[in-house]
């Protein structure tokens, strides 16, 4: 065995797409900060009770687990930053009032998911917590829209669904765990025979029996929401589809009309999420690039119940997915030596914002061009006699 060989899904950020995944990090908070949203940093492990509080079984399984040494207690390391958010609104921060939070940093998965991605994804995200209405959902899905823009990204489409509407169809059933999850389970794949097989048994009437076997065939376009009248058949799953309509409608203000797809068949995050849930697709990707939803009440269990909405994602599989002109080369190559005021006009551009890598050794001029040409230098600078220090682009090679 290589004794150098990481663990599955766990990976090295080498220089070139660190520095993507940097400067993507900068300016997705920045954008975020631009919106209004305050940073916060919660740690990285935390204490296996207060980390999986009010979040279902499914993080559960998807978290590392350890044993504090210096207390005796199990801890985990965060699968997930959004339970941590909900915390520190809940526990740590005062006020009744709306509240915007954003957060960047390392998650870590216990198993690889099914689409090979890392296990230890750089999770970005934003958290609306006191607004109960479809403005605040409305909010952070115009805000995962303007982070795809920051991206690169301007195709792509917003997926829609309502876990509402599947909470109200089922509550009053009282089915047993194991049928119940494959109910869910059969809806999310869309398996029509798998969905009548776990209906027998549950005492749906058949208005109900009718309405979830229709869930997995609503899929498309807004005509999927006059389709979806039918299923409306309680005032809880009338409630789920007006507030879908509504969210919809801001949405179109927001000028985001042409991105938006539906599926009402969309049960991710059942023991999790309390409304609305949406995504980001992009071409060419099998899973969601950003996802969210709302998740009322999470923060009861820290002593403050708000209604909460956000968005999260990988900023690693985002670099990955910008356009190969946004990896294009920046800075200035400066020789190691010169007239007196080279170090001032290095120290001038480098005040400016300019990445300015000096050699440290002395390059004939064909040499000089080449590091430049490997060091990522779109100019380089020489001096020109009366003129000064003066920056100019690096030569293409000859088979450029």
């Amino acid at each position: 065995m290589n004794r150098w060989l990481l663990p599955q899904g766990i990976e090295d950020v080498l220089p070139d797409r660190a520095e993507a995944i940097e400067g993507l990090r900068r300016r997705v908070l920045d954008l975020y900060h631009r919106w209004g949203y305050a940073l916060i940093m919660p740690p990285e492990v935390e204490f296996l009770d207060s980390l999986l509080t009010g979040v279902g079984g499914d993080l559960s399984l998807r978290t590392m687990k350890v044993v504090d040494q210096a207390s005796g207690h199990l801890m985990g390391f965060r699968a997930d930053m959004t339970p941590q958010v909900a915390r520190v609104d809940a526990s740590r921060l005062e006020g009744e009032g709306p509240r915007r939070l954003c957060y960047a940093g390392t998650v870590l998965r216990a198993q690889p998911d099914n689409y090979g991605r890392s296990r230890a994804p750089l999770q970005v995200g934003a958290e609306v917590f006191g607004v109960p209405g479809p403005t605040a959902d409305a909010e952070v899905i115009g805000l995962m829209a303007a982070t795809l823009s920051e991206v690169g990204i301007r195709d792509f489409t917003l997926d829609l669904g309502h876990v509402g509407l599947y909470r109200a169809l089922v509550e009053d059933l009282e089915p047993d765990a194991d049928r119940e999850a494959l109910l869910r389970d059969a809806i999310r794949r869309k398996d029509a025979g798998a969905v009548e097989e776990a209906l027998e048994g549950l005492g749906a009437d058949a208005a109900r029996r009718e309405a979830l076997k229709a869930l997995p065939a609503l899929h498309g376009g807004e005509e999927v929401l006059e389709a979806a009248a039918d299923c409306a058949v309680t005032p809880r799953a009338e409630r789920a589809l007006e507030e879908l309509k509504t969210l919809v409608a801001h949405l179109h203000r927001r000028e985001l009309g042409d991105h938006l797809c539906f599926d009402l068949g969309e049960v991710r995050g059942y023991d999790y999420h309390t409304g609305p849930v949406f995504a980001a697709y992009v071409a060419g990707q099998g899973e969601a690039v950003f996802y969210g939803g709302r998740y009322d009440g999470i923060g009861a269990a820290f002593g403050k119940s708000r209604p909460a909405t956000g968005i999260s994602g990988d900023l690693k599989l985002l670099a990955d997915l910008m356009p190969a002109e946004a990896g294009a080369p920046v800075g200035v190559l400066a020789p190691a030596e010169g007239p007196d005021d080279l170090q001032r006009t290095i120290q001038s551009l480098r005040a400016q914002g300019v990445r300015v890598v000096q050699v440290l050794e002395p390059l004939a001029e064909e040499a000089f061009e080449a590091e430049a040409r490997r060091l990522g230098c779109a100019q380089i600078l020489a001096h020109d006699g009366e003129q000064g220090w003066r920056t100019r682009p690096v030569e293409p090679q000859e088979d450029e």
